[in-house]
């Protein structure tokens, strides 16, 4: 308890008695009676051979239950293990190196480490840290190719993470960091430690081809990332079906049959060769485990065919439709649980296009708006 507040009154013996009170503020000062605490109480650590002068090797972590004018800032100091003046450890706790290490020199260091706090009198604390010099990386890292399909509205795009860089090293401590070409960092960003990438806004129509590579430290490897980027027009929202999938996550339809039913549909509903099939949005139904998927088609001639067309096209259609996934039902209006014929039901369609749902996989990754429905009797 750092302290107490006590209200005291003072009471005459008069008549009648009166009487008057003050507050008393009672702070506890601290004492340093606690030493730091090192977590964990002892280290392992690993550095490659050839690694250069300076190499982070480890970050120490000190804690101190005093307050804290009695805590931190810690003076750390190597006591044994470093004759040879093999490493540096900084103000902040982090040990480095201080030579270029050869595993066929030394295999192994183990450092003894004193933490000093700041309290007077000083308290101390010491760790034992195991230092392994493993060879240099004899593997190079690989990286799954990444094709991202991004669906907006017109010049309405707010940026967000697209996708994932997934990349795997056989070495088994190398620490792979990802990089992308200068030039491309006004549209994307590449998270170095983990190859999230991130679209900056405003993006516009079009395919980018990404200089992404990815580096173990000695090897460095490139990686293949396209972001195709499609902006949806008015005119498609008024000219949309959905197809309504069983039993299929959004990240499973995009992995494994988004390819494929993008081909079997084309060959069921478009009548040229030319003509252009949008998807434009894949979202969970509240409540279930069924996906809807939105899509419009555009004819050679600029124009959209009508819902009515492309319904019977896949109801004709469905039987090979389900030989890829397994299909629910397909929707043009949705009037389940309204009292009025299906002539009198009118239908909307709303994007938000600042909410913005990414359904990534290994290989591809999809990007597009949350969408509404609604529909009301018109009588």
């Amino acid at each position: 308890i750092s302290g107490y507040s006590l209200v005291v009154q003072a009471r005459d013996s008069g008549t009648p008695p009166l009487s008057s009170s003050v507050t008393v503020n009672v702070d506890i000062s601290d004492v340093n009676d606690n030493s730091p605490v090192f977590t964990p109480a002892n280290y392992t650590a690993v550095i490659q051979e050839n690694k250069p002068v300076g190499t982070s090797i480890l970050q120490l972590v000190v804690t101190d239950k005093d307050s804290f004018h009695n805590g931190p800032p810690f003076t750390f100091t190597i006591l044994t293990g470093n004759e040879e003046e093999e490493f540096t450890l900084d103000p902040h706790g982090v040990l480095r190196s201080a030579v270029i290490f050869k595993h066929m020199v030394s295999t192994e260091y183990v450092l003894c480490v004193q933490a000093k706090d700041s309290g007077r009198p000083q308290q101390v604390s010491h760790t034992y840290v195991q230092v392994r010099v493993i060879e240099e990386s004899i593997h190079k890292p690989t990286a799954i190719p990444l094709e991202i399909f991004i669906v907006t509205m017109e010049d309405d795009f707010p940026g967000g993470v697209i996708g994932k860089i997934h990349a795997t090293d056989q070495d088994v401590y190398d620490v792979l960091t990802y990089t992308l070409k200068s030039e491309q960092k006004s549209l994307f960003k590449v998270n170095s430690h983990d190859g999230k990438i991130i679209a900056l806004g405003g993006l516009d129509n079009g395919k980018y081809v990404l200089n992404v590579s990815v580096s173990d430290g000695r090897f460095q490897v490139p990686i293949d990332v396209v972001v195709h980027v499609e902006q949806l027009l008015q005119e498609m929202l008024q000219n949309t079906v959905t197809i309504r999938f069983e039993n299929v996550s959004p990240e499973d339809f995009v992995g494994l049959h988004m390819h494929g039913f993008r081909r079997t549909l084309r060959n069921a509903v478009l009548s040229q060769k030319q003509d252009s099939l949008h998807i434009i949005s894949i979202q969970p139904v509240a409540g279930g485990s069924q996906l809807d998927m939105l899509f419009a088609v555009q004819m050679h001639s600029g124009g959209f065919y009508k819902p009515a067309y492309l319904i019977q096209k896949l109801t004709n259609a469905r039987r090979h439709l389900e030989n890829v996934i397994r299909i629910s039902a397909i929707l043009e209006k949705n009037c389940s649980g309204l009292d009025c014929q299906e002539q009198h039901c009118e239908q909307s369609l709303s994007i938000d296009s600042h909410s913005l749902m990414t359904y990534s996989t290994a290989r591809i990754s999809f990007v597009c708006p949350r969408f509404y429905r609604n529909v009301r009797c018109m009588c």
